[in-house]
């Protein structure tokens, strides 16, 4: 299917989502803001959202203020609230209050916005448009509920969780890759920058994955845990793929140069502004190429 325009893809990854606000920030500063649309996933779509309101720095302040705070990401958070990152606390608090999203900026936006989450029914990738906010809050929270230590978010009838387990890197979707169009009336991209959370060369297990399905919570969800089961080993047909792709100019990565020591849930305060600083520098040593590619 041929295409016209250039994506924005942000991959996950929790807390290494630092990474990807150092790489937004350097491009908003310098206005680099040709894309058609943005696909985020997970902590790709909370990056996505400040990238679409045209704040910078805001990602990055969000993470490096509250990463001590028991109701941004905490154990604590998940016993008392069911969410280890707390809803209410990041989709209102923050979101609304205390570092507020620029939402006249973000509605008045054209650029097209989707937040990856992930069917519990049917274990497929979902894309959400995000077009408004505050109204569409919930598909960006949707996108960003970790299996087991979140509660599955519903949307118009459907039950949610993180995007991550369908579509970690949805770069087929935004250039139409996919059997399946992945919005209907949408032209699919002809290329796209993907901004990606672990280095070049990384090659995901199934650990995390076989850990949830040891919990036994979504055994009425045959089709969500056979996408837990499968995860790893589309990830890294995913990561091939892009490749290939990146190979033959359609897509420009941007990714650690070193192997990460961020996790999802945590990390000193420390490791977090290296990351953040090294998507800014990843960024700014790519940033005419970067140009010259989204043009």
């Amino acid at each position: 299917m041929s295409g016209g325009g250039t994506a924005l893809v942000l991959e996950g990854g929790g807390f290494r989502g630092i990474f990807t606000a150092g790489v937004l920030d350097v491009l908003q500063e310098q206005g680099v803001y040709g894309f058609d649309s943005v696909w985020g996933v997970s902590a790709g779509a909370i990056n996505a959202t400040s990238y679409k309101s045209r704040q910078i720095g805001r990602s990055m302040r969000i993470i490096l203020a509250f990463r001590d705070d028991r109701r941004f990401m905490s154990l604590w958070s998940w016993a008392t609230t069911g969410d280890i990152a707390g809803a209410d606390f990041m989709y209102d608090e923050v979101q609304n209050r205390l570092d507020p999203c620029d939402n006249e900026t973000f509605n008045a936006n054209p650029m097209h916005m989707y937040a990856v989450a992930t069917d519990a029914m049917f274990g497929t990738a979902a894309y959400l448009p995000c077009e408004r906010l505050p109204d569409d809050v919930d598909k960006i929270r949707a996108s960003a509920s970790l299996p087991v230590m979140s509660n599955r978010v519903e949307i118009d009838g459907h039950l949610y969780l993180d995007g991550g387990t369908a579509d970690s890197i949805p770069f087929a979707a935004a250039m139409g890759l996919d059997a399946t169009p992945a919005t209907e009336g949408r032209t699919p991209a002809r290329r796209a920058v993907v901004v990606l959370t672990r280095e070049r060369g990384y090659v995901k297990t199934s650990k995390t994955e076989q850990m949830y399905l040891r919990t036994r919570r979504y055994e009425g969800y045959q089709y969500y845990t056979d996408a837990l089961a499968s995860r790893a080993a589309r990830y890294n047909e995913s990561r091939r793929q892009l490749l290939e792709l990146e190979g033959q100019g359609r897509a420009f990565v941007l990714q650690p140069p070193c192997p990460v020591e961020v996790g999802n849930t945590g990390a000193e305060g420390e490791k977090l502004l290296a990351l953040y600083l090294q998507g800014r520098a990843e960024a700014t040593s790519k940033l005419a190429e970067i140009r010259a590619f989204v043009r």
